[in-house]
């Protein structure tokens, strides 16, 4: 009897073997595809853009990883990505129906495979002093042969892995891109006066320009112009400063005959004044606007008035004499959560959008058109006068002056409706010396249609450090995002073109997400902290200043000498002493201010420490005991 329930233990055991196995086997034959996303933004799951684009494929198209596994040998940063790469491609395939293919390679060093990696303009990388190149990277070609590639894949991109490869096989099934045409006096391309200046980094355009250029066939177009190629879909119009009438006339027409315009003005480009103008000096004007076509539209945007925002502002360093060595610039801030319009297809996904020195728009009375924001400022807003950041700006005293009203400025928006010409006597008198083309399109005094316009009061939105650190990789520019500026411009550029399959996947992952509650605090303490300061200052200051007279005297009239300055009388070091007494008390009171500047922070924190490390266990513990007690009453009341 007891050898037979060995027996049928040890078969149990062996039949319990056998279904693990099976079953692991099955699952894996079956469940190869099966996962489960449980990140907030669903990064490892394939957006609906992906797949849109997938489920549009018409041709095949054949997807190459070359992968050297000695470099995830060397670097298991790079194996364990290379794993991520493979799943995500594998993913893509198995969602193609069949339209996407992918191979695998290893290319080892000197061999036919290594060839063929060079020639598909993949980048080997050295990874030991011996010079032997490790290459990561994918090629893709479609029927007709075109080619596009990663060169390499960086781990510092792994957020945006969906959205490079996804552009990568959308490009390969839409060769014909939208035209945009781009008119601006800004260095979008590059400055030309770089090398002059010895700073070569300016040569390089904006990385804006690359993904716009990646996306679609830009045409740069003259300031001058006199009539908007009939070729041209949207039209990018950054900074329009000292426009010449003609060239209005013909933005003016343009978006009369149906086309679709962009304009970024601002009350202050920081791009702009930066950089030196034609005389070598700092430009004296920064501020770029169209009145007569937007007071045409019915749009207001005045150019002297910039937006301060204390949610989201930028920390900078502070000024040499400050005690601070960081200080909120609340003229530089990031837009984020409600600021940005989630209704909006083109700003829906957008985590994050930073401007700088950013002016403010709104629809005039009875202009009958749909005015919808796309980017508007917090509640601790306010507005100050655009010469406080053009010339010297000081973000102690932005920050000691600040007073929220509690109003919200629209920063860009989107306007639909029938507009006026700005022009409706016609085209003005054409300059001397000056012909019109042959082409001259007939005066058009409404839009045909309802209008579709984007307008941003910031063209700072374009500049490379206000959202993106570029890298050199080997002599490959690495642009990693830190804020959504880039997605932010290609998105509505691909909605005026009438294209939105990139836009559910081309923002995920982009944008900083900051701990709004100590950040809200942090600020706010800052910001008192400032007001208290600069009083304090001016007192400790006044206070000096009367020690200093009394110590020197009253001013002695021209010729005669100062006695003060050798004798001091019983009254006034009675005066001094009490003076020095106040400068002291008010030095312990700013030191006190800036204790407290971290108080409530330090605080917050200690409960967030007890929270996030004490919190759980107790929480299991009260679990435990709670089911302890309810299972012991249920004994008792069955034994009852």
């Amino acid at each position: 009897m007891r050898n037979r329930r060995l027996t049928f233990s040890a078969l149990g055991i062996v039949a319990a073997l056998l279904l693990a196995v099976g079953v692991n086997l099955l699952s894996d034959r079956l469940l190869n595809a099966a996962r489960l996303d449980l990140t907030q933004n669903h990064l490892y799951t394939l957006s609906p853009g992906t797949r849109q684009v997938i489920g549009g494929l018409q041709d095949p198209i054949r997807l190459r990883l070359f992968y050297s596994r000695k470099l995830g040998t060397e670097v298991p940063q790079y194996g364990a990505y290379a794993e991520r790469v493979r799943e995500m491609l594998r993913e893509y395939v198995a969602a193609s129906g069949g339209k996407l293919r992918i191979e695998f390679f290893d290319p080892e060093p000197f061999s036919d495979i290594e060839d063929r990696a060079i020639a598909l303009g993949l980048q080997g990388v050295p990874v030991d002093q011996g010079g032997e190149q490790v290459y990561f990277g994918l090629s893709a070609a479609n029927q007709t042969d075109e080619e596009r590639n990663i060169p390499f894949f960086q781990p510092e991109r792994e957020r945006f892995l969906e959205a490079d490869l996804t552009r990568l096989i959308y490009e390969l099934s839409n060769p014909t891109k939208p035209v945009i045409g781009v008119m601006s006096p800004l260095p979008l391309n590059g400055d030309p006066r770089a090398m002059m200046m010895r700073q070569p980094a300016l040569a390089q355009p904006q990385v804006v320009m690359r993904q716009l250029r990646e996306q679609f066939t830009v045409q740069d177009i003259a300031f001058d112009v006199q009539v908007i190629p009939a070729n041209v879909q949207v039209l990018l119009l950054a900074h329009p400063q000292n426009m010449p009438e003609a060239a209005q006339y013909a933005v003016d027409q343009f978006v009369m005959r149906g086309g679709k315009l962009f304009l970024m003005i601002d009350p202050h480009s920081e791009m702009q004044a930066t950089r030196p103008a034609p005389g070598g000096q700092p430009p004296t004007n920064t501020a770029s606007s169209l009145p007569r076509l937007l007071d045409a539209w019915g749009i207001e945007a005045p150019s002297d008035r910039v937006v301060l925002d204390l949610r989201g502002a930028w920390r900078v360093r502070a000024a040499p004499t400050d005690r601070v060595q960081a200080v909120d610039y609340i003229a530089w801030f990031n837009l984020q959560g409600d600021s940005v319009n989630r209704q909006e297809i083109a700003t829906a996904q957008v985590e994050q959008v930073t401007v700088g020195s950013a002016g403010y728009l709104a629809a005039r009375e009875n202009s009958g058109i749909e005015f919808i924001p796309l980017l508007t400022s917090s509640a601790q807003s306010m507005l100050v006068d655009a010469a406080k950041v053009r010339t010297e700006p000081s973000p102690t005293r932005l920050l000691a002056d600040f007073r929220a009203d509690g109003e919200r400025r629209v920063i860009a928006a989107r306007i639909r409706g029938n507009l006026r010409s700005a022009f409706p006597d016609g085209p003005p008198a054409a300059a001397e010396g000056v012909e019109r083309p042959a082409d001259f399109p007939a005066h058009l005094a409404r839009s045909e249609g309802p209008a579709n316009i984007v307008v941003a009061n910031d063209t700072d939105i374009l500049e490379d450090r206000f959202w993106v650190r570029v890298q050199d990789f080997f002599g490959q520019q690495v642009a990693t995002p830190f804020s959504g500026n880039g997605s932010f411009m290609v998105n509505l550029m691909d909605t005026l073109a009438g294209s939105d399959a990139m836009i559910s996947l081309r923002s995920r992952g982009e944008g900083q997400r900051p701990f709004e509650l100590v950040e809200n605090i942090r600020r706010q303490a800052d910001a008192q902290f400032r007001q208290s300061e600069q009083q304090l200052t001016e007192r400790l200051a006044a206070t000096e200043r009367r020690l200093r007279e009394l110590r020197q005297g009253p001013a002695a009239q021209p010729g005669e000498r100062n006695a003060a300055q050798t004798v001091i009388t019983p009254e006034q070091r009675v005066e001094i002493d009490r003076a020095r007494e106040e400068i002291a008390n008010t030095r312990r009171q700013l030191r006190a201010v800036q204790l407290d500047l971290r108080r409530d922070i330090e605080s917050l924190e200690l409960w967030l420490r007890v929270f996030n490390i004490a919190l759980v266990p107790v929480l299991l513990t009260v679990f435990a005991v709670f089911l302890g007690i309810l299972r012991n009453r249920r004994r008792a009341a069955a034994r009852a």
